[in-house]
Formats: structure tokens, sequence, C-alpha cells
């Protein structure tokens, strides 16, 4: 497929705006045509699957002596038309009396050219047909077909074409601009430029657009029609009137096809595409949120009318038709499915036209107090990862159960069964505040004492002691007494639980509750001095979760001990039990209390003499608080007081912003030892000096490094693209991230630090 001169490439419209990058798919796709003669490019309505193909077919027509030849088929009504039609666009005269099939496989035969048949989802019958002919006949002939729906043919290769890469608006909290790493906020100030001249995005702006091109899916379509709005309004006023996004973006170019003048004309062209049980399925999957699996679909779809097979097919079909996005699971978990907002929103609307949205909420609802009453009662024992692997997927969807319970008369009893489930959930998350949110929310809706109330009271007052509230003593009182009422568990609940064997069997969910108690009163004991008692309050809870295959209460038995063998003047005991927990942590993803571990870990470090390890430690520690909305442990503080006292300001800042620079399973590793220490150079120590300029040692990558070093040497971003074979915006990308790395403003900065002779090498410091 290379080296020829192109004859032509017809039918192709020349751009008339930018396109927007797709530099991995096209390069899949031209990957894909080299290994296949057939390929379709799939994905939903207004993704860019037509431009994508026309640029894919640009950049291969050197490949094609006979050419490339573009095939519209979008206005095509009539599948017994579809032969005429690609025989009309290659120029081809019927002269066999009405068999243009005919006709155009004798032309094809022995040509060498790509075909690209645009739009084949509503003609799927014939074009598949036509594809078939023409594979078999011409062997020289390769085909790109577009198409919401797959053609189901043997020899087909699929790509789906995603909608743009969008940013969380809140990683966009700082003063750079992300020109180049997003194409979705780069298309919106492309097509905004151009109704608003000089629009840019700006610090100032750039959260608002990234809020707005998340809430519009990244959809290229969605956003092209969001910019043309520009005229007349502001992205803020855009955002807060994208609840009608179908009355909102309207307007398209009238150069389009009519099918891609509005949302609303793109979305009902996939649903035209559907059967009735498919148009039924995707009005009931309206009611998830996020992503979920096949269990859930068939939990909301399933009834008398629609078994659970018929859900199965409806769901297939939705995927294959580009309306349901799927997404591989990952760890050995279920493949999971997405609605785009867009098409949620209309199935909403069809949903509540049908008169079924109460039913397929009540039904949405029950299934996931289902699934979190199962982890709760499945708890303290083996799978809580994946218990909290699976809740943190189905987030949004719990929430969602959760505001239709207290927005839905006489649902109040569910609310205070769901939000009193999902205590492990928010424990493990450190979402305490939100915890307390719902829980909260609960109670009002509640008011009637019953046993759910109980233990919402005492949960909520639970999680606002642990949060510092002053409110939560009385929350505790309130359920201890007021509440209790007769043959209620609350009892075992609120007092200490008897952790004898006999009664560990089954305890059943309270069981973490007896062992956090005991944890409670072993750290009390620790910071009143008496650790030697705290050890067998530990030994024996370590004992009931290993005998249960528990872990996350144990790596808080674990911190607890290590704090204790710490404090007994045993820091090599204590570093042991503090890396077994922090595994743990890492393990179920319990990033607040895996801060706190590595806290301890700091302190141990410094007891060893590691000071400049300890000060790495507390520079990661400080990232979490951050990402968690933590306070500081005495622990942290006490180690970075003693910290810095032994390093000076200086190596201390230059340590601590490496581990700072650390993700969070870089910082595991190195805690554990598992991971090569940063090459912190030593400076001056003790000096005294908060002031002191330092060079930074963040532990740049080898890419990273090469980039830094031909800023030394004055070389523009350009310079360093070209030098390194690397496109501009690539390496506009690694030196952004060095400047963060570094901590500096300016790229002399960088040059200055590169001249001090510190080149970052993942090698051992001192510690």
């Amino acid at each position: 497929m290379g080296g020829y001169e192109s004859r032509r490439a017809v039918g192709f419209p020349a751009e008339t705006t930018s396109f927007v990058d797709r530099r991995h798919e096209a390069a899949e796709a031209k990957r894909l045509l080299s290994v296949s003669r057939l390929l379709t490019l799939t994905g939903p309505g207004g993704v860019g699957k037509t431009r994508l193909a026309a640029r894919v077919a640009a950049q291969l027509s050197r490949a094609f002596p006979d050419g490339v030849w573009l095939v519209p088929l979008a206005a095509l009504q009539d599948e017994g038309l579809v032969p005429h039609t690609v025989a009309a666009a290659l120029g081809i005269r019927d002269e066999r009396g009405g068999r243009p099939m005919e006709a155009l496989i004798e032309y094809l035969r022995d040509r060498r050219l790509l075909l690209v048949l645009d739009n084949c989802e509503h003609l799927p019958q014939a074009c598949a047909v036509l594809v078939a002919a023409v594979l078999a006949a011409a062997r020289g002939v390769r085909i790109l077909a577009t198409s919401r729906h797959r053609l189901g043919l043997t020899e087909e290769h699929l790509l789906d074409v995603p909608p743009l890469p969008s940013p969380d608006p809140e990683e966009l909290a700082g003063p750079g601009v992300p020109g180049g790493r997003y194409p979705a906020l780069d298309l919106f100030a492309d097509r905004a430029a151009a109704v608003v001249p000089g629009f840019t995005i700006t610090a100032e702006n750039q959260q608002a657009v990234a809020r707005l091109c998340r809430r519009l899916d990244g959809l290229p379509l969605a956003i092209e029609l969001a910019a043309v709005r520009m005229r007349a309004l502001g992205v803020d006023q855009l955002l807060e009137r994208l609840d009608d996004r179908y009355r909102l973006l309207t307007g398209g170019s009238p150069a389009v096809p009519p099918r891609h003048q509005t949302l609303r004309s793109t979305v009902d062209w996939s649903h035209g595409l559907c059967t009735p049980q498919e148009q039924l399925v995707w009005a009931r999957l309206s009611v998830l949120v996020g992503g979920f699996d096949l269990d859930a679909a068939e939990a909301v779809c399933a009834d008398e009318r629609l078994g659970r097979c018929g859900v199965f097919e409806a769901v297939a079909g939705l995927v294959d038709k580009s309306v349901l996005i799927r997404e591989a699971g990952t760890d050995g978990r279920p493949v999971r499915y997405r609605l785009l907002g867009s098409l949620r929103d209309y199935g909403l609307e069809k949903l509540s036209g049908l008169g079924e949205a109460a039913m397929a909420r009540r039904r949405h609802c029950d299934y996931f107090l289902r699934l979190a009453g199962g982890y709760e009662k499945r708890w303290f024992g083996p799978g809580q990862s994946e218990a909290v692997a699976r809740l943190r997927a189905e987030q949004d969807n719990l929430r969602g159960a959760l505001d239709f319970c207290l927005s839905t008369e006489g649902e109040a009893q569910s609310a205070l069964h769901l939000a009193g489930t999902l205590w492990f959930y928010w424990s493990v998350k450190g979402a305490w505040g939100e915890g307390r949110y719902w829980l909260d929310q609960a109670i009002r809706a509640g008011a009637q004492p019953t046993g759910a109330r109980a233990k919402a009271l005492w949960l909520g007052g639970l999680l606002a002691l642990i949060n510092g509230r002053s409110t939560a003593l009385l929350a505790l009182e309130e359920a201890a007494g007021r509440e209790r009422q007769p043959g209620d568990d609350l009892p075992v609940a609120v007092a200490p639980l008897d952790l004898a064997p006999a009664r560990s069997r089954d305890g059943g969910e309270m069981m973490t509750f007896a062992i956090l108690t005991r944890v409670e009163l072993a750290c009390t004991l620790v910071f009143h001095g008496r650790p030697e008692r705290a050890v067998p309050l530990c030994a024996q809870a370590r004992a009931v979760c290993e005998a249960h295959g528990e872990q996350w209460a144990l790596s808080y038995v674990l911190r607890i001990l290590a704090l204790a063998q710490w404090a007994l003047g045993d820091p090599e005991s204590a570093a042991g039990h503090a890396r077994a927990a922090l595994r743990l942590k890492h393990l179920i993803r319990d990033t607040h209390g895996l801060g706190r571990v590595l806290d301890i870990l700091a302190l141990i470090a410094v007891e060893l003499g590691a000071v400049e390890r300890s000060a790495v430690l507390l520079g990661a520690v400080a990232r979490l608080r951050r990402e968690t909305g933590r306070s500081a442990d005495e622990s942290g503080s006490r180690a970075e007081r003693q910290t810095r006292q032994a390093l000076g300001e200086c190596v201390f800042r230059r340590a601590f912003r490496y581990g700072a620079g650390l993700s969070q399973a870089e910082a595991v590793a190195y805690a554990l030892e598992e991971a090569p220490p940063p090459a912190v150079d030593p400076g001056p120590r003790n000096t005294g000096s908060a002031n002191t300029a330092e060079p930074a040692a963040p532990g740049l990558t080898r890419r990273e490094t090469q980039v830094a070093e031909l800023i030394a040497r004055g070389l523009t971003n350009k310079q360093i693209a070209e030098t390194l074979v690397i496109a501009r915006r690539t390496a506009e990308g690694h030196v952004e991230r060095i400047l963060n790395k570094l901590g500096f403003g300016c790229r002399s900065q960088v040059a200055a630090w590169i001249a001090s002779g510190v080149v970052p090498e993942r090698s051992s410091p001192s510690a």
C-alpha cells in the first residue's frame, strides 16, 4: 500500500474548519487498513467519523494508483439504490440495462483504489451485500466505511471513534492554560473564535470550558453547536442552560446534512435505527447513572414483557448501533456500558412519555440497595477490595438511588437503609463528609423511630466524630437512648463487642465496629503513655481479623501496633507493622488511611536516622492530604518538625517536593523500599533559612531530562520537537510537566537548575 502517485481523490469536500487532533485514531485506522481490506469506523452520531475517514483517506491517497473515492450515503433512503449510488460516485455508466452491481464489479475487478462508504448505518443489508461482492471480486480494492452500526461481515475490522478527551475541571485550578493537551477544549476554542473573534481559553475561563465539554461528553457535534451559541451567550450562561440541551444546541451550519444541524436530529436518527425492543431498553437504561454492567441492566429493564435474554439482545444491539459505549472490564471485572449524557437525556424523555419513569427508578433503587446490602453483610471477611472497587464503579448509581429515595414520597425508610448500609464504603474512601450528608438527609426524611433510623443516627454521629464535628456526641446519645426499640441490635452496635472466637463467628458487620473499638482504645493508650497495654489489645484484634481474612480493620490494627512498638523503642518492628498496614491500605485503595500510615513511616524513618527518606514520605503525605482534605496527624507533625531540624530547610524542601510529585503507587513502592529512592542533592544542612533557593529533585523521566537539557541550551518547543522527533504538542506537555515537578515558573529557572549539575536519577539519597 505504498509508493504510488495518486491519480485522484474524488468526492471529498475541502476542509473549511480545523481538524481536531485524532492522531491516535488516524494511525490505528491506517494500520488496520494495511492488514485488512474492510475497516468500519463506528461511534455515536456527531463523534467525527466522517471527518476522520476523510483525513485517513487523504493520508493514504499515494498508496492507491486508482484513487480514493468518497460515496456519501446519508441522504439515500432506498436500499435498492446503493449500487447505483456507488457506481455514480465512481463515474461508471450503466450500459447493462439496469444491472449496476455487475457494472460496478466489472469496473473494480482490476483496480487498486480505496472506497470510502460514508454513513452506512441506515442501509446495513444493502451495504453489506455490496461490500461482500466487491471484496470477493476485486482484490485491489479496500473499503473504509463509517457507520453507527457495524456491517456484520466476517472480514470486517472495527475501530471505535470515541468522544474527545475532556479534563476534570478541578485539575485545571492552577494558572497554566491546557492548550494542546485536551482536543475537546481546543475544538471549542477554535469554533468559538470563529463567532467571537479573539476568544481564547484563559486561566479565568478554562474550568468553565472544561465543565462544558465534559457535560457534552466530549462529543464534537455538541461542542460545535455550543460554540455557535457563543454569539449570544458566555460560557457560564451556556452551562446554566445545558439542562435543556436539545433546545439549546441547534443552529448548525446549513451546509451540513440536516441530521447534524441540531443535536436532537442526530439522536433522532440513531433512535430510528433501533428496533422497538432496543428503543424500550434504551429508555429504561437511562435511569442508570454513569456506567453499569449487564446485571444492573437486566435488573432495571427485565419484566414480563421483556425477559433477561431479551434485555441482553437489546443491549448487544445498542452496542452495535453505537448507542451504548462498551467499556472493557479490568482485573477480571465484567464489561460495563455507558450512555452518553445526550443519549441518556433523550432516553429519560422517552421513558417519561411511556409512563415508566417511577417504575424504572424503583427497580434501580432496589437493585443497588441489594448490592450494597450484600457487600455490607460480607464486609468482615475476604473480598473487601472487590467490594470497594465495585462500589466505586457504581458511585453515581448509588447517589442516584439515594436521591430517588429522598425525593420520592414513602421512600424514607429505603433512604435510611441505603445510607446506613454504605458506612464501610464512605469510611474506606475517607468520604466522611459525603456520608454524613446523606445520613443527615435520610434522618430528616424518616422521622419515625425505627432500627434503620437508629443505625443512621449512630453512624452519622460516628462519622461526624471522626470529622471533628461537635454535634457528634449528641447524635450518638440520641442513637443509644431515645431511638432504641425493643428487639433492635443497636446495643450491640454501640457497646464494645466481645472478641472471643466463639462470638466472632457470627458477629457479621458488627465485628468491624468491635475491632475498631479496640483500635481506638489501643490508640488512646499509646497517646497516654501506656503502649505496653495497647500491644495485647492489638494482638487480640489482629488474630480475629486474620482468622476471617479481613483486611480493612486489620490495616488499622497494624497501624496502631506500629505506633505502640515505636513508642516502646522498637522502630524496626514498628516499621514492619507499618509496611504491612500500607500494603493492605493500598490493596483496598484506602487513600485516607494510606496517608496516616505514611505519617508513621516518616516518624520511624527519623528514629532510624533516615531523615531524607522521612522528608520524601512527608511530601507524599502532603499530596494525599490535599486529595482527601484531611488535616495533619500528630505523628506527621512531629516527624516534620524533627526532619526540618535535622536536614535544614534547603534539603528538606528538595526531598519534600520529590515526595509531593510521586503518584500514590510510586509513594507506596518507595515506602516499601520496592523502588529506588531519588537522588537528593545534599546541599547545605542546618542553614535555618526558609528562603534558600535550591534546585528540586523531582525524579524526571528520562525523556523529561532530555527536554530539560534542551531547554537549558535555549531551544524553543518547536526546536525541541524537531530534535527529539516528537510532536510539538508533546514537547509542550513535557515542558509543562517539568516546570510543575520542579516548582519553577519559567524556562530560565530550568536552565539554571541544569547548570547547577543536579540531573535527577532515581538512585539513593543518604536515606
